[in-house]
C-alpha cells in the first residue's frame, strides 16, 4: 500500500513539475450525441479535434462555449470539436436545450465514467484535450482557456 502511494505521489509530482509529453495516443470511443447519433473519435481521424469534457452547471465551461463555436466556425475545415458533457442524471435534462440556446455547432455526446477513465480520469472541467490528425494528444488544458491558447495549438498543428 505504502509503495502504491509513494509511486502516485512520484508520478504526480512527475506530471506537475514536467508538464504533459503530448503525443499519447487519443483513446477511441463511441457516445450518443444529443441528435441521437453515435459518434466515434476515430471517425475524424485526419483532422484537429479538441475533446472538451464540460457540464451545463459548470460556469467556466458556460463561459468558454462561445469560444468553442468561434473555432469551429474559423477552423471548419481542418478542425472537429467535440464536446463531452459530464451532466449527471439529475442535469441530463438540460443538455439538448443548453446546446440549442448556445448554438453549439459541434457534437455533444453524453459522457460516462468509461469515457473519463480512458482518458486518464477529468479532475475538473472543463478538461480539454488536442488531438493530431493522426490521434495523438498533444495538448491538454485545464480550467477556462482564451480561444488564443486554442489558436495557438491549431496553428501549431496545420504547419
Amino acid at each position: 500500500m505504502k509503495k502504491k502511494l509513494v509511486g502516485s505521489l512520484l508520478f504526480l509530482f512527475f506530471m506537475l513539475f514536467t508538464g504533459f509529453s503530448g503525443y499519447d495516443k487519443a483513446p477511441d470511443f463511441q457516445l450518443k450525441s444529443t441528435d441521437g447519433k453515435i459518434v466515434k473519435l476515430s471517425d475524424y481521424k485526419g483532422k484537429i479535434v479538441i475533446v472538451d469534457f464540460w457540464a451545463t452547471w459548470c460556469p467556466p465551461c458556460r463561459k468558454g462555449i462561445p469560444d468553442l463555436v468561434e473555432l469551429q466556425k474559423t477552423y471548419k475545415d481542418d478542425l472537429v470539436i467535440i464536446g463531452i458533457s459530464l451532466d449527471d442524471k439529475r442535469t441530463m435534462k438540460d443538455v439538448v436545450p443548453f446546446v440549442g440556446k448556445y448554438e453549439i455547432n459541434y457534437p455533444v455526446v453524453f459522457g460516462d465514467e468509461n469515457v473519463v477513465s480512458a482518458f486518464g480520469g477529468i479532475e475538473s472541467i472543463p478538461t480539454s484535450f488536442v488531438i493530431d490528425r493522426e490521434g495523438n494528444i498533444t495538448n491538454v488544458h485545464v480550467g477556462l482557456i482564451p480561444k488564443a491558447e486554442y489558436e495557438k495549438d491549431i496553428n501549431k498543428l496545420l504547419k
